[in-house]
């Protein structure tokens, strides 16, 4: 299926009347197809994003009070029209994520396409998204690229990623471990380790002088990180880096507690993990430092957090990990570009996006940037709780900081992004 079978038939080359509908999605209600890995090394992260998608779904159709906060149009679905959605696994795989969402759109006439945790698949759908002319809302991605040099006029991405991450962490680590240090990575050989490592190590080498011993490599998914952990034991590094994700991160920290790696550096883990401190176990993250979205406990500070958290665990029973947040958010935007627009024409749909209207959400005030569609939001840093110091099961981490978003951003041209048309 071409752009030409869905873009054009579907919306004619000018704007549609406001009010008018995608070919076969006439009547009451509107498809969103979503793509997550519900196995694989992010199966876990991928159900969690999967609950956030459904529970802002759920308040979407019924005009729930924390939807109408941050789009505040909603009355009951999306402008009067009920939301459904279609769920398919793509196992962390970017062609699997392509032939789902491909089918949502030509079977379903999907509005909206989500999905993401590996940022391979971000970046594939990305690419989709530009060439049939649907709206991607990216799920989970930390790669640089996915608003840099991959971005697309047809996608946008709520979460932090690797420039930030580096940007709002490195001064803490600068500070906490001193100047000229060794450092020793552990990278997941895509796009997401590549520019989270490189953003990191530039800026520690840079500002704070310290030196890479090594940047060990792994594959998506090595059940065994023994070849590397002795490589990084054995580098003379002062701090360890952690770069993996989902169970690769679990594995990864595991095996370096046995191979004696955690008893000689310091572990970081620059873009946290959801469920990490749990799925690790023996405390491993006590005294951890970590770059994230959201954490629970800013339900103190921001009173859409504590209506979030408080509907996520009543439904879920477990308080939200920060990609459930981050999908919860994307749908609850994207619903109210649509009622700003008037209209599902996602030309007009973009121009909303694009608008620099300032947000509500679970951090405080947030808008898009016109010019990579990356949202300037906060980034947390964390550290991670020794066990006595817990208040309940899942208090296992401290919120050191909550940083703005601005100041960490690269400038908008920095990292190669070209939108390209809206039509």
């Amino acid at each position: 299926m071409t752009s030409a079978s869905f873009f054009p038939s579907a919306w004619a080359k000018d704007e549609p009347p406001l009010g008018t509908w995608p070919a076969g999605s006439q009547g009451n209600s509107v498809f969103i197809g979503i793509s997550v890995p519900r196995t694989g090394p992010y199966a876990v992260q991928g159900e969690d994003e999967l609950k956030g998608y459904e529970l802002a779904i759920e308040h979407i159709n019924s005009g729930h009070p924390l939807i109408k906060a941050i789009s505040p149009k909603t009355t009951k679905g999306v402008l009067g029209k009920e939301v459904k959605f279609g769920v398919a696994d793509d196992g962390a795989k970017p062609n699997n994520a392509v032939q789902n969402i491909s089918r949502f759109i030509s079977e379903n006439k999907a509005v909206l396409m989500t999905g993401g945790t590996s940022s391979a698949v971000a970046v594939a759908l990305n690419k989709l998204a530009q060439r049939e002319k649907v709206l991607y809302a990216v799920g989970i991605s930390g790669s640089n690229d996915t608003t840099g040099k991959d971005c697309v006029r047809y996608g946008f991405r709520e979460c932090f990623y690797g420039e930030t991450a580096a940007n709002g962490l490195g001064p803490v680590l600068l500070k906490t471990f001193g100047k000229g240090k060794k450092a020793a990575y552990l990278t997941p050989d895509y796009t997401y380790g590549h520019t989270v490592q490189k953003s990191m190590s530039e800026y520690l080498n840079k500002n704070g002088g310290w030196t890479t011993v090594t940047n060990q490599v792994s594959p998506l998914g090595a059940p065994d990180f023994s070849s590397f952990l002795l490589n990084i034991a054995n580098s003379g590094a002062d701090v360890f880096l952690n770069i993996n994700w989902g169970r690769d991160a679990v594995l990864s920290i595991q095996q370096a507690k046995q191979f004696g790696v955690l008893a000689k550096q310091k572990l970081v883990v620059p873009y946290q993990v959801p469920f990490l401190a749990p799925e690790v176990g023996g405390n491993l993250m006590e005294g951890v430092y970590a770059a994230t979205d959201f954490w629970w406990t800013l339900q103190d500070k921001f009173p859409l957090a504590k209506m979030f958290v408080e509907a996520f665990e009543k439904k879920y029973g477990y308080k939200p990990e920060w990609g459930a947040n981050a999908c919860y958010l994307q749908f609850a935007f994207w619903a109210n570009f649509v009622e700003t627009a008037g209209t599902f024409y996602p030309p007009a749909v973009i121009k909303a996006y694009e608008s620099g209207q300032k947000l509500q959400s679970t951090v405080g005030e947030v808008y898009f940037r016109p010019e990579d569609h990356q949202l300037v939001r906060p980034v947390i840093i964390v550290r991670g709780k020794k066990a006595a110091d817990m208040k309940g099961k899942e208090d296992f981490w401290d919120v050191v900081d909550v940083l703005p978003g601005e100041p960490l951003m690269q400038k908008p041209d920095a990292f190669g992004c070209n939108l390209g048309p809206s039509t």
